[in-house]
């Protein structure tokens, strides 16, 4: 693909072609993925339970954190501090992070160490949430998430190939989202009948179901590592196979990559504390808000596992700038009316636009990548640098909104990140250029 981003929830992506993609050289090229059926038996299946189960998981590190830190009498800047040092965590370790993917075969390992993390990291929330162990949490979550996303990736690629990523990008969205359904209505029945505690030993006890989907997919670098007889896997960077430092600096130069890292960076900015805001002012005005926040989160998923196939069609009939365009321009207008009104019935009825959004994005973010960089050997590297742009969007959100919320009141946050997303709209109707690749004669 030419520049390939890789997102971190939905499996791997590798799609197309485009100008930018590198020319002949007297090296050989680099090998192409499987172009068949899945690697191994089941594989697809299991890559769709895996999804589901991390979905389930990364549900307790959303707003319930929000909701439960408030129990504990932080406010809501310590908050937005706390969050935002994993976010920084994840910022800086995203390329690292598809380098050290992109150089081990076996990416099942990867992924099972990164939902040991995910274990630890629930645990020290539940045991004693004082300042130093969620900011421990939050930092090794970060870090994991940076691994989970690319060797989520790899293992789609292997199992869809090139041309098929579009499919699986949508399946994958859709089990990710029926995922995150499920663990905001378990989530927030624990949350409300239980205790606020409760919801991170349940996080730490489903990541137990999502290690079990990973045995199915354990051969499957083994399955394409004989598929190209003795190659290195797909998700991998061939070592010293031709690909030049000069050939790096123009993947990552790229002016496609660049302006949709952008998009994303402005995307993330007005998106990522929205949540966290809601939930702040439903625990003022209604108390424990739990059941309040797992329906905002289940209605959204909802949406995201219906749309998220037709995201993934309407990019390959009609070019991606249009879904992201539809996807972006649901995000102002949540906000408006997020500051207009906190009747609760309302605020959940909004959110099927936080579906629309997040399904677009969601399927178009790695997508895009796929694009830019699928052929250059260096998709994961691509994939951190669009994740780059997500991070610094997110680090500086959620800080940025809990002070505007603090000081001068939830309405001007939340008009403060409907201007933002304005600004992402803007910047791919005027700057954005169309991606969506061109089989050439060798596809």
């Amino acid at each position: 693909m030419p520049t390939t981003a890789k997102f971190a929830h939905p499996g791997g992506q590798t799609i197309a072609q485009s100008a930018d993609a590198p020319e002949a050289s007297p090296d050989p090229p680099a090998p192409e993925e499987p172009r068949s059926a899945p690697a191994t038996p089941g594989a697809g299946r299991a890559l769709d339970w895996f999804n589901l189960f991390v979905a389930n998981i990364q549900t307790g590190f959303g707003p319930f954190i929000a909701v439960y830190l408030i129990s504990q009498s932080w406010t809501q800047t310590s908050i937005g501090v706390a969050l935002s040092i994993g976010t920084i965590a994840a910022m800086a370790s995203q390329v690292p992070a598809g380098a050290l993917v992109d150089a081990i075969p076996n990416k099942t390992r990867v992924a099972a160490f990164s939902v040991l993390a995910f274990t630890a990291c629930a645990l020290m929330f539940a045991i004693y949430p004082i300042p130093l162990f969620v900011y421990l949490a939050e930092i090794l979550h970060g870090l994991s998430s940076c691994t989970l996303g690319p060797a989520t990736a790899a293992m789609s690629l292997v199992i869809a190939g090139r041309f098929g990523m579009g499919l699986r990008l949508g399946r994958n969205a859709r089990y990710a989202a029926i995922g995150n359904g499920l663990g905001a209505a378990l989530m927030g029945a624990c949350g409300q009948y239980v205790s606020e505690r409760a919801v991170f030993y349940l996080t730490a006890a489903l990541t137990l179901p999502a290690l079990a989907a990973l045995l199915p997919l354990r051969h499957v670098a083994i399955a394409q590592r004989d598929a190209h007889s003795g190659t290195a896997p797909q998700g991998a960077i061939p070592a010293q196979q031709g690909a030049s430092r000069g050939q790096f600096i123009k993947v990552l130069a790229d002016r496609r990559l660049l302006i949709f890292c952008g998009c994303a960076m402005l995307f993330t900015f007005a998106n990522a504390p929205m949540l966290m805001l809601v939930s702040g002012n439903m625990t003022e005005k209604v108390g424990n808000p739990s059941l309040l926040i797992a329906a905002c989160i289940v209605l959204p998923q909802i949406i995201v596992a219906l749309a998220s196939p037709a995201a993934g069609r309407l990019a390959e009939a009609r070019g991606r700038r249009i879904v992201l365009i539809l996807g972006f321009s649901a995000l102002p207008l949540r906000a408006l009316i997020f500051a207009a009104s906190s009747n609760p019935s309302l605020v959940i009825a909004v959110q099927a636009l936080d579906g629309i959004g997040g399904a677009c994005f969601g399927v178009m973010m790695p997508l895009i990548v796929s694009d830019v960089a699928a052929r250059t050997r260096h998709f994961n590297l691509s994939l951190g640098l669009v994740g780059f742009g997500v991070g610094i969007g997110g680090t500086l959100s959620t800080p940025a909104a809990g002070w505007l919320a603090d000081h001068f009141g939830v309405r001007i946050a939340f008009y403060a990140l409907c201007a933002v997303g304005v600004l992402a709209v803007l910047l791919v109707l005027f700057a954005m250029p169309e991606t969506r690749p061109v089989r050439d004669a060798d596809d």
